[in-house]
């Protein structure tokens, strides 16, 4: 069980929504790139990184960020938020970055994910954002009428290496993730599955680690850290990092 701490950037903070509403965020004090080096001095291997300016936009805006992370420190970076070029692919993955998370372009294109999974292969994951079964699109603002598992079996033999599943409904809210939703999607996905969205405690990293399903690949955990619900000594040992 991969753990995944997030960094979510906003102006060049850290910051943390709840439901994706922008209107709704705390700010934190430490800057990327030191929250960055918490997790690596921990022991952590892996990093969830987004870029809500750039979801916002549909620009790379906090790439020199990114490469600073993944050159000081040497984490397994994935990276979300706006990225609906090959050319902000390309970026990102030039700048070392272990995956380039594609949502909203992905799922209103499904030519162009296709098409990145062939030309930068094993190096896409792919954002599935629900809320009450339905894909939300363009920084969570936009509800599309696509049943999620209806997408992904549409899409399960492109090429998609990893797969991260939130909830939106429980993203921000430290009220435990879709533990059962999480099961159906890896249960269908040809690829690796990531559940986000809700985590509260080191309850919710031990249910998930003890699910014991083969396809589901690790869990993000954003909020809890930064409110100090979850000490980062903790989770080291409680998981494999």
């Amino acid at each position: 069980m991969k753990i995944f701490p997030a960094i979510d950037i906003r102006d060049q903070k850290c910051v943390r929504l709840v439901k994706g509403n922008f209107k709704n965020k705390t700010e934190y004090e430490i800057s990327p790139v030191d929250q960055a080096g918490k997790y690596k001095d921990h022991g952590f291997k892996n990093l969830h990184i987004v870029d809500l300016d750039g979801a916002l936009t549909g620009k790379t805006v906090n790439l020199d960020i990114i490469r600073e992370i993944v050159s000081k420190y040497d984490l397994n970076v994935e990276i979300g938020g706006g990225i609906r070029t090959f050319d902000s692919i390309k970026k990102y993955i030039d700048a070392g970055v272990e995956k380039v998370i594609l949502g909203s372009a992905a799922i209103k294109n499904k030519q162009f994910l296709k098409e990145a999974c062939i030309k930068f292969e094993k190096k896409i994951a792919l954002a599935l954002d629900v809320k009450s079964n339905k894909l939300s699109v363009s920084g969570w603002k936009e509800n599309l009428n696509i049943n999620t598992l209806d997408f992904l079996k549409e899409v399960n033999d492109f090429g998609v290496s990893r797969l991260i599943y939130t909830d939106i409904n429980r993203d921000g809210t430290k009220s435990s993730p879709n533990f059962n939703a999480s099961i159906k999607i890896s249960e269908i996905s040809k690829c690796p599955v990531v559940i986000s969205g809700g985590v509260s405690s080191i309850d919710d990293i031990k249910k998930a680690k003890n699910l014991n399903i083969n396809n589901i690949e690790g869990i993000i955990v954003g909020k809890a850290i930064y409110d100090g619900d979850i000490k980062l000594h903790e989770l080291a040992k409680e998981v494999n990092v």
